[in-house]
């Protein structure tokens, strides 16, 4: 298939925040774009800002003639979008071109130079780095990020047609398999998916045989745990990055008015870099992202300019109130790794601060295989807030809830509550740094919450 001969596009599931990037993608390359999604959210608002055309029914007599009409029509669907979906079976039956997004997007990296950021977490915050950086030098590129960047408000950058292409390479559903990445990024390698792969010795094969897949004269840039957790004889030549013991690395990190500065220390040195996003992990990332764009040839004085001046993404160590008496923090953590670096970036910023954390568990499958890691981390705060798990794709699981994790946290001050009860349960405590964490329907109490101390 040729993406430069299509006509029009139709997406399935087109809210999602990979699905709404691909459609701004050829709506600014000039073709049709119309989809469906189940919900109106502020990303399907995003695209109707665009004159994309979308509607909440799965129901063909919902298509316009010009997508059912056209056999070069390209249809695209997540794998959210269920075998039952009478779109899916009409356009599948009626001959049209049917794509995964995974396929579409490993098409057009195949059309570019491509950088593939990867790992089970990390890869956001740095692939929209990578982006940023390169959006503020003279190379410019085009970047599909799985959240909103804060300094832009949408999750995709457009660049040169012919240019670079920043990628965040999703493992969910071996999704990244389809990649074809002349620069490789693996920023983590920590059972997750274990609902798709089974266990993590076949989650860690699909890591090595996406690696596989950068170009014979490509760059792989892994971060040291993750080198350390693959088969050296299977593992093709690569560069380490990482806060110990690896090749490229940062030194002398201090927390300066709220800030991490450090020095980039890899092929060259760069001194004082400012960096907003707090975090030791931010800094890890900070240095996988200045490694890949200093590959591009991005000059070190436009690199620390731009990282100055990055803002994150949103539920990425969001600040949402920052004031002497309240901090209030939003995340998108959902693996107790990412949970351990978050609290120990936030006390690291905070030592004298009590710390309460809200925490909503996603996936019955996750929190099953997770629950005493989740404990161990979330222990770290001084007050923990559970809610009920967030079911996403899944049915129950007979004996799994939010009280596994409850009955192993060593912290005594610990509650359940309800998505309703949990106002009441906030005037009763004293809160001077707050965190709502988890990748579910928990940013959805963000506002209120905002609206509850401003």
């Amino acid at each position: 298939m040729n993406l430069n001969q299509l006509h029009s596009v139709y997406l399935l599931g087109i809210g999602g925040i990979g699905m709404s990037a691909l459609a701004k993608w050829f709506k600014h390359r000039g073709l049709s774009v119309a989809g469906y999604d189940r919900l109106s959210t502020p990303l399907t608002l995003s695209l109707q800002a665009l004159s994309i055309e979308v509607h909440f029914e799965d129901n063909i007599s919902q298509l316009s003639e010009k997508y059912i009409d056209d056999l070069q029509t390209l249809v695209i669907y997540t794998p959210a979008i269920p075998a039952s979906s009478k779109l899916l079976k009409f356009f599948k039956a009626g001959g049209f071109q049917v794509k995964k997004r995974s396929q579409v997007l490993g098409m057009i990296t195949r059309d570019h130079f491509s950088i593939a950021i990867a790992g089970t977490h990390g890869k956001t915050t740095t692939s929209s780095m990578v982006a940023h950086v390169m959006h503020n030098s003279t190379k410019d590129c085009s970047a599909f990020v799985g959240g909103v960047m804060t300094n832009y408000n949408t999750n995709l950058l457009m660049g040169a047609q012919d240019g670079v292409v920043v990628v965040e390479a999703d493992e969910f559903d071996r999704s990244f398999l389809q990649l074809s990445p002349d620069f490789t990024v693996v920023t983590s390698l920590d059972p997750d998916h274990l609902d798709i792969y089974g266990n993590a010795d076949e989650m860690t094969k699909s890591y090595l045989a996406f690696i596989d897949k950068t170009h014979p004269e490509g760059e792989i840039l892994l971060h040291k745990d993750v080198s350390s957790k693959l088969d050296t004889n299977l593992l093709r030549k690569h560069r380490t990055y990482g806060l110990q013991g690896a090749e490229i690395t940062a030194k002398n990190i201090r927390v300066q008015e709220s800030k991490f500065v450090f020095d980039y220390a890899g092929a060259i040195e760069i001194k004082n870099l400012n960096l907003a996003l707090p975090g030791f992990h931010n800094v890890e990332n900070a240095v996988a992202a200045i490694t890949a764009v200093l590959d591009r040839g991005v000059e070190p004085n436009l690199i620390k300019k731009a990282i100055e001046s990055y803002r994150g993404v949103k539920r990425r160590f969001e600040f949402i109130v920052n004031r002497s008496d309240l901090v209030f923090i939003d995340d998108y953590a959902h693996h107790p790794n990412e949970i351990d670096a978050l609290l120990r970036s936030v006390k690291k910023l905070y030592p004298d601060k009590k710390i309460t954390v809200i925490f909503q568990p996603h996936l019955f499958s996750r929190t099953r295989d997770f629950h005493q890691e989740f404990a161990e981390k979330l222990s770290l705060a001084d007050e923990i807030i559970l809610l009920d798990i967030y079911p996403a794709r899944e049915q129950p699981i007979p004996g799994i809830d939010a009280n596994l994790i409850l009955d192993n946290i060593v912290q005594k001050n610990k509650k359940i509550v309800s998505l309703d009860d949990f106002p009441m349960i906030l005037k009763a405590s004293k809160i001077e740094v707050l965190l709502t964490v988890g990748a579910g329907s928990i940013d959805t109490l963000v506002p209120i919450i905002k609206s509850f101390y401003t």
